[in-house]
C-alpha cells in the first residue's frame, strides 16, 4: 500500500492562501515544446495503442507537437500526491481526494486557460468545479469523471443485480447459496471511509450524515466500526486494476465497488460480469490534470492540457475507461464511445454522485469534521486488523 501521511493538515486550515503562494506564475504565452512531458496518471488514462490498436490518442500528439510522454500509472490517489511531491513529472491526472492537497501543498500551479483554447467546451458543471478551483482560480484541466460502480458476478447473482452495498459490507448468504465471505474486496484506500459512510447515510438516518467527506467524531466511528465488519468479510483489497481483474476471473471474487474500466474490460472478453447503482448511490471521481509547480516542460504540457480536451481523445479515452467526458460534445459521432455511451456512463447522474474530495476539518454541513490525515492513519489501522 502506498500511504501518504504529510500534506494532509494543511487542508485542515483555509485554502484562502494558496492562491498568491505558487512556486511559479502561469505562462503567458506558449512557444515551441521543449520535446517531453511527463504524466502521472490513472490505468488507461493515457493510451498509445498497446493495449488495443482502437485506443491511441498519444502517438498523433507527438507527431504533431514533437513532445515525447511518458507516463508513470499510480494506483491510489495518496500516490499520486506522494509521486508529486517528489518531483520531477509535469502533469497528474488527479482526483478530488487529491487535488486540493496538491493546491495546499504548493505542489501544482494555476493554469491559464486563455493558453487552452478547447477551454470554453468544457462541460458548465465541471469549469468551476471546487476540487479544482480555489478562490476563482483555476488549478488545472477537467478530464474524465465517472460513478464507483458495483460490479459482481452474474453467475454468483443469479443473473439478478444486487439493490444494495450489503453485499460488500454486512455478512451474507449471496443468490447462489454461498456465503460472501472471502468473496468480496474493499477499495485500498482512506478515501473508501466515505463509501462506509454513504451506507450509513442509508441504513442509519439517525447518526445525520448529510455528506459522505464530512463527518463528526460520533459518524466517523460509526463509519470505521463497519469498515471493521467489512475486514471479516473482504478477501482482498485492491488498488491495481489488473489485479483486481485476475481476482475476479481467477479468485473467486464476485462483488467489489470497481470503475467501469475493469468491468468494460472483462465484459469484452466475455466474462460473467457486470455493474449497477446500488440504492444507497455511488461515490465517484472528477479527475483534473494539474501542471506542476515546477514543471521542466511547461509548453509541452500545456500542449497536452489542450490536445486531451480535444473532441477526439475525450471520447476515445472516456470510451476505454468506461467513464463519462468533460466535454460533451464528445458524446456524438464518437465511433469508440457511440451516441449512447455517455448517457450509459453516467452523464445524466452528476448530481446523484459523491464526487471523491478530501475531507478537511471546518467543514459546511456540522462546522468540524474529521479531518483527512485521521481517515488515513485510521483506515491502515482496519485493514491492518485494528
Amino acid at each position: 500500500m502506498t500511504r501518504l501521511l504529510h500534506s494532509c493538515t494543511a487542508l485542515t486550515l483555509s485554502l484562502a492562501f494558496v492562491t498568491s503562494a505558487v512556486a511559479q506564475e502561469p505562462l503567458k504565452a506558449l512557444g515551441a515544446g521543449e520535446g517531453e512531458v511527463s504524466i502521472v496518471a490513472w490505468a488507461g488514462y493515457i493510451e498509445r495503442g498497446e493495449t488495443d490498436k482502437a485506443y491511441d490518442w498519444v502517438t498523433d500528439f507527438e507527431k504533431k507537437t514533437s513532445c515525447k510522454v511518458t507516463v508513470k500509472t499510480a494506483a491510489t490517489s495518496d500516490e499520486m500526491v506522494a509521486l508529486m511531491n517528489e518531483g520531477g513529472f509535469d502533469l497528474v491526472t488527479a482526483s478530488g481526494d487529491a487535488s486540493l492537497r496538491l493546491v495546499a501543498g504548493k505542489r501544482v500551479q494555476p493554469i491559464n486557460t486563455d493558453l487552452i483554447p478547447s477551454w470554453k467546451t468544457i462541460d458548465e458543471r465541471l469549469q468551476n468545479a471546487p476540487w479544482h478551483t480555489v478562490n476563482g482560480v483555476h488549478y488545472g484541466t477537467p478530464y474524465l469523471w465517472g460513478p464507483n460502480v458495483l460490479m459482481y458476478n452474474t453467475e454468483a447473482f443469479k443473473g439478478e443485480a444486487p439493490k444494495s452495498w450489503k453485499v460488500v459490507f454486512e455478512e451474507m448468504t449471496l443468490p447462489d447459496g454461498k456465503s460472501n465471505k472471502g468473496r468480496v474486496q474493499a477499495y485500498d484506500g482512506p478515501i473508501h471511509i466515505a463509501d462506509a459512510a454513504q451506507y450509513l447515510m442509508a441504513h442509519k438516518p439517525e447518526l445525520g450524515i448529510k455528506d459522505p467527506y464530512e463527518l463528526n467524531e460520533d459518524q466517523y466511528k460509526a463509519a470505521l466500526d463497519l469498515l471493521r465488519v467489512q475486514r471479516t468479510l473482504v478477501g482482498r483489497y485492491w488498488h491495481d486494476a489488473m489485479i483486481q481483474i485476475d481476482d475476479f476471473k481467477n479468485e473467486g471474487v464476485v462483488a467489489s465497488g470497481s470503475w467501469p474500466f475493469q468491468v468494460n474490460l472483462m465484459k469484452a472478453e466475455g466474462q460473467p460480469i457486470a455493474s449497477t447503482f446500488p440504492e444507497e448511490g455511488v461515490t465517484g471521481w472528477s479527475d483534473t490534470t494539474m501542471l506542476h509547480a515546477e514543471s521542466q516542460h511547461p509548453n509541452c504540457a500545456y500542449m497536452w492540457m489542450e490536445h486531451s480536451l480535444s473532441s477526439k481523445v475525450q471520447g476515445d479515452a472516456a470510451a476505454w475507461f468506461g467513464a463519462v467526458p468533460s466535454v460533451p460534445a464528445a458524446c456524438k459521432g464518437n465511433a469508440l464511445l457511440t451516441d449512447e455511451g455517455c448517457a450509459t456512463n453516467g452523464f445524466d447522474n452528476f448530481d446523484k454522485i459523491h464526487f471523491w474530495r478530501t475531507p478537511v476539518s471546518k467543514c459546511e454541513s456540522q462546522g468540524e469534521c474529521v479531518p483527512y490525515h485521521r481517515w488515513v492513519s485510521d483506515y491502515i489501522g482496519v485493514i491492518g486488523g485494528r
